[in-house]
């Protein structure tokens, strides 16, 4: 059975522009678990497959968005591989339309590397307490206000609701965006894999089954 539960529900601060308002709903998932995912390695723009557990949180999310009621809507994808692999499990049959402004951070030099590798060459980056900031420190990897824009130029051309699959770090600022938080505030966002987050009217609520949805794991 498919459960609805909202405990990561959160209304936007008064953040001056009511963009929350005139969103039009989205249901927002993060590809299933991969393998680097497991080892602790940054995809970024790089790759790597599906696990067997990532194939099933995919399957999983395809169970909630149709016992929602919105496994017709369109469906918009990243093009890296495993959020591909995550759509054609998700939802067997259904051809996404492929937004690049839906990609991965661009990590630069760390893609491919872990935190340890990283830290050996940046033992300063340690200290950084906020979750994600620190990826933006990476040579050649994108920044924040690029982050932010490409975000925010998808977002404009939002006319109707839609299922997006993306990525952590990705989803955090577009959901970030929409309860209208700033950048610093966005570390509480969850980023797991195997639910579907819907978020409209400045509210965010988890939908998921009964089964563990895994923890908070790596880009």
């Amino acid at each position: 059975m498919v459960e609805f539960v909202s405990p990561s529900s959160q209304h936007s601060p008064d953040s001056g522009r009511p963009a929350t308002e005139v969103m039009p709903e989205l249901y927002i998932l993060r590809h299933g678990e991969t393998h680097w995912n497991l080892a602790g390695r940054m995809q970024g723009r790089l790759d790597s497959p599906l696990t067997d557990l990532g194939r099933e949180q995919a399957e999983r999310q395809g169970e909630i968005l149709r016992a929602a009621g919105a496994d017709r809507l369109p469906l918009l994808c990243s093009p890296s591989g495993r959020a591909m692999a995550t759509a054609a499990l998700a939802l067997p049959g259904r051809v996404p339309v492929v937004d690049a402004r839906l990609g991965e951070i661009g990590m630069g030099a760390w893609q491919g590397l872990t935190r340890e590798e990283i830290l050996a060459d940046r033992p300063e980056l340690a200290d950084d307490s906020h979750p994600f900031l620190w990826k933006f420190s990476a040579p050649g990897g994108e920044t924040v206000a690029q982050m932010q824009a490409r975000i925010a130029e998808f977002l404009s051309e939002r006319r109707e609701p839609a299922i997006v699959i993306t990525h952590g770090v990705t989803s955090q600022f577009l959901r970030g965006a929409l309860l209208g938080i700033d950048v610093s505030a966005m570390s509480g966002l969850e980023d797991c894999q195997g639910v579907v987050y819907r978020v409209a009217q400045g509210r965010q609520d988890r939908l998921e089954t009964g089964l563990p949805s895994g923890p908070r794991s790596r880009i």
